[in-house]
């Protein structure tokens, strides 16, 4: 194997806002990076978390590991004056919010010193993320960065294709898991297992 191996979680989600949430791979993907820090393993990245106002979805936040937190997107929002819109479903995604949270997170997570390999958790790598293209880059370069295992999670394939989340499904050095409800209690240790192994 010439680069890290990766283990990528796949879920029926499909595209995260066209699908019903609660299959559980944002919740998988916090358990296993508190399993991994708990076994010493350096651990930094994001996770996207629903917003809810009154029981109804309004938007996606991303949350960094360390805890800060900014806007991905939100219901018929306006994107910044000058800036272009882009819109998932009824779903307007802030870029700049994105990309001054997550980029950084990926660049120090990605040019950690130190022995030993390290964990970057990229949740999502989904329709929403993929309007930017530094965190493209920033996910083809995490993927062939030595020393770095990406725990990340990407959508069941639904209409047209995704190049980069294509592209990332056919790694070979890529361990895809399609989580379901029916196994999502059942998958944290072998997920955990293939980041381990994967690190030595």
């Amino acid at each position: 194997m010439t680069g890290p191996e990766s283990a990528i979680l796949s879920t029926k989600d499909a595209i995260r806002p066209e699908a019903d949430a609660g299959v559980g791979k944002t919740t998988l993907i916090q358990k296993a990076s508190e399993v991994l820090k708990s076994s010493g393993v350096p651990v930094d990245g994001f996770y996207t978390e629903e917003v809810r106002q009154g029981g109804r979805r309004i938007g996606f936040d991303v949350v960094t590991l360390s805890g800060m937190r900014g806007v991905l997107s939100r219901i018929g929002a306006e994107p910044p004056p000058g800036k272009r819109e882009c819109r998932v479903g009824q779903y307007v995604v802030d870029l700049t919010s994105f990309e001054l949270l997550a980029l950084p997170v990926l660049r120090n997570a990605g040019s950690s010193s130190g022995p030993g390999q390290r964990v970057c958790v990229i949740d999502e790598i989904g329709k929403m993320e993929l309007f930017s293209q530094p965190f493209i880059q920033a996910v083809r370069q995490m993927l062939s960065t030595p020393g770095t295992v990406v725990l990340g999670t990407i959508p069941i394939p639904k209409g047209k294709p995704l190049a980069l989340v294509e592209e990332i499904r056919n790694r070979n050095d890529v361990q895809v898991f399609n989580v379901t409800k029916e196994n999502r209690n059942h998958l944290l240790p072998d997920i955990v297992t293939c980041v381990q192994s994967s690190s030595k």
